[in-house]
């Protein structure tokens, strides 16, 4: 096996199971505290006004089904590689009477018919490829002459503290806490600007622009502890710790947490990226 395939595998393996799973059942969670993103897109997309759009990464698919309504003359196709959250966003299609179609596949090795879309989103979900070059080389396939590709992708943890504060609480306490690799598949993997534009430029995208995008983010403060012990690494970690040992480790997260806490809210400002690109 490749060590693409190695890596496609371990992306299969986690969003399909207690990660993919823990995003479905924090899914209005998520939803508020990246409204301010999904507004984003969304003005993107009224701004292009596509007629066949795909978001990549979809999640749960509340990106998908915004753009939806942005384009009512147009169609929205969803793609994510875990099929737990793709159930759910069929789900609230059907319950928001959204046209939209989801497919469980990998983006970057999914065959999509030639010339099939004038326009591609992701709010955070291009950062996971195996292969990022022949990922957007497959996505610029898809893509019809003059398409519209835009993305947003965190920029360095250091800049968005809130998001590293857990792993950095834990790991005195975990002292087996795997650290991540920077140049490896995950939240991160786009800090470097320039990387992300010689991955574009090598998947053939043009006129390809890169500029900061800071967001002002929020979630009711009854809500953290669910936050912190059900999403990202610890939320693999946790169930399998003694009771004790979990307790402890709440306790302390909590405590770290405390400063991000106003007015019944947890705040913080995320530093992502706004990347755009076409298909000249």
């Amino acid at each position: 096996m490749s060590h693409e395939d190695e890596i496609r595998t371990q992306q299969h393996a986690l969003w399909n199971g207690i990660s993919g799973q823990a995003w479905v059942d924090t899914q209005a969670l998520m939803d508020e505290m990246l409204a301010g993103f999904e507004t984003h897109l969304t003005g993107q997309v009224k701004t292009i006004a596509p007629r066949a759009l795909l978001d990549v990464g979809c999640g749960t698919g509340a990106t998908t089904l915004a753009a939806s309504q942005a384009m009512p003359d147009g169609h929205c196709t969803g793609v994510d590689i875990s099929a737990p959250m793709i159930a759910l966003a069929r789900q609230r299609a059907e319950a928001e009477k959204v046209t939209a179609d989801f497919i469980v596949a990998d983006a970057g090795t999914r065959t999509f018919r030639e010339n099939q879309f004038d326009m591609i989103i992701s709010r955070f979900g291009v950062m996971f490829f195996a292969d990022p070059v022949a990922a957007f080389d497959n996505l610029r396939r898809a893509a019809r002459p003059g398409a519209h590709l835009h993305l947003l992708a965190w920029r360095a943890p250091e800049e968005t503290p809130f998001m590293t504060l857990a792993r950095r609480t834990a790991a005195p306490l975990l002292p087996g806490l795997p650290t991540p690799d920077p140049d490896a598949p995950g939240q991160f993997a786009f800090a470097d600007a320039d990387k992300v534009t010689g991955i574009l430029r090598a998947a053939g995208w043009q006129a390809i622009g890169i500029s900061p995008l800071d967001m002002d983010c929020a979630f009711p403060a009854g809500a953290l502890e669910t936050f912190l012990t059900r999403l990202g690494p610890l939320g693999q970690v946790l169930p399998e710790l003694e009771a004790s040992k979990r307790t402890q480790l709440i306790k302390a997260l909590l405590d770290a947490f405390h400063t991000y806490v106003q007015d019944g809210e947890v705040r913080f400002t995320a530093a992502c990226w706004q990347i755009s690109a076409v298909n000249a």
